[in-house]
């Protein structure tokens, strides 16, 4: 929407130049003229709104979703939307309406998921500030993937309407409305905006002394059958940050091994796909896939694909055919709920009012084009945190050695979103956070 972009562009300029003193406007719009881009499955008025489903391809958005919304009246100019894997589940942002989105830093490595196209079109320059949504890691792999930084808040501050597909039944305490920014400094002006009241439940005027926390650090998750090990690149990069904390300020990391983590895959599989507190099941993939029409049979869907004849993409399809499974062990499923719940209670203790918790963010670094078909788990390290409630906050770390960002989790208590801000600010100034692509 580039040529409303520019008119609204003037409107600021005009607005500028005769308006009132510059301290009013600030209040009013704290993010006066600033770009954004925002994900394809949020609602922004005029625009697609498909989020990768060839049967939505003609859905244009009437409205704007609340988080657009809140960022508009502050200001906020929104510059276009961006692409997204099939349905927002899977890690890779490529569909049958858009194509596929490539990493600025080397065109055969994915994006992440789902929010893909935003961590792309940050890292390329593009925009400064973008709209993402996390039920599995897709605001925290992007960034990742991409060098920039991202923010899952705490489950429940800010409001995920208008996007599609939206959660229903016990994944609406999954899902988080979040923003990604190519600097650290951008996070939380952007996330006050977003909450709009409910940032009141949030600690963001509390001043962070680094000192003070209690750093923990996790290598891997202990070695999960189901997902990669950890790159040597990733682990040598965390473990500068530990050096760089406890040199520079003085504090000691303690080293955890929280056994549960091993089994964070299945955790979050079993919950995403239980029941809520008053019994309504979690709503099918396979029924979303169908937007409102008949079910996908997805077997049927998967000869034609074979075929070149499906509208629908492999891992979505994958997905369909997977999501009976979890259903077919009720007995296990029961007991993976309950260790979740066992697993928060610890974390929450572990962590308490002043904890700070380092842990990888991804087993590997980006990865090529099709690749995460091989290893369709590996989003597990970031995924876990969803079903946690916690909030985290994804920090670049610059460059590995084939040119492709690295970057660390920072994980906090929840509504102790606070700190893993703080710490993110403080390890760009270290780090040098994002890295523009082609300039190294």
């Amino acid at each position: 929407r580039f040529e409303e972009a520019l008119q609204e562009a003037r409107q600021v300029d005009k607005l500028l130049s005769e308006g009132p003193g510059d301290d009013c406007l600030e209040e009013k719009f704290p993010l006066l003229g600033v770009p954004i881009t925002v994900k394809e499955a949020f609602s922004l008025y005029g625009m697609p709104n498909t989020s990768g489903l060839v049967n939505r391809r003609n859905v244009i958005a009437t409205s704007d979703a609340t988080v657009v919304s809140r960022l508009k009246q502050a200001g906020a100019i929104p510059l276009g939307v961006t692409n997204c894997s099939e349905l927002c589940m899977w890690y890779e942002s490529s569909n049958r309406v858009y194509g596929r989105t490539n990493n600025p830093y080397d065109l055969q490595r994915i994006v992440g998921g789902s929010s893909g196209g935003e961590g792309s079109v940050l890292a390329a320059a593009c925009s400064v500030v973008g709209v993402g949504s996390d039920i599995g890691g897709s605001i925290r792999m992007p960034a990742f993937f991409n060098g920039v930084f991202g923010h899952k808040p705490t489950t429940g501050v800010v409001p995920n309407d208008g996007q599609f597909p939206n959660a229903h039944g016990v994944r609406t305490s999954y899902l988080c409305t979040g923003p990604m920014c190519r600097y650290a400094e951008d996070l939380e002006p952007v996330l006050r905006v977003m909450a709009g009241p409910g940032v009141s439940k949030l600690k963001l005027n509390e001043k962070v002394s680094l000192e003070k926390i209690k750093f923990h650090c996790m290598d891997h998750d202990g070695g999960s059958i189901f997902v990669s090990p950890v790159d040597k690149e990733i682990l040598q990069a965390q473990k500068k940050v530990v050096q760089h904390l406890e040199s520079d300020l003085g504090v000691r990391v303690q080293h955890v091994a929280i056994h549960k983590m091993k089994y964070s895959f299945q955790i979050w599989s079993a919950m995403m796909s239980s029941k809520d507190s008053e019994g309504q099941e979690a709503q099918r993939f396979t029924d979303l896939l169908g937007d409102h029409g008949k079910p996908v049979w997805p077997l049927w869907e998967l000869m034609k694909w074979l075929v070149g004849m499906s509208s629908h993409t492999l891992p979505a399809i994958a997905l369909g055919l997977t999501e009976k499974l979890v259903n077919l062990n009720l007995s296990g499923k029961a007991k993976l709920v309950s260790m979740g719940k066992s697993l928060q209670e610890e974390m929450e203790a572990l962590l308490g009012p002043d904890g700070v918790l380092l842990y990888p963010s991804h087993p590997t670094i980006a990865p090529k084009h099709h690749s995460p078909i091989c290893m369709p788990f590996n989003f597990a390290y970031t995924a876990i945190f969803n079903v946690l409630g916690l909030p985290v906050t994804q920090c670049p770390l610059g460059l590995g050695s084939e040119g492709l960002p690295l970057g660390i989790q920072l994980v906090a208590a929840s509504y102790n979103d606070h700190l893993t801000l703080a710490v993110a600010r403080y390890l760009e100034k270290a780090f040098g956070g994002w890295v523009l692509p082609g300039e190294v």
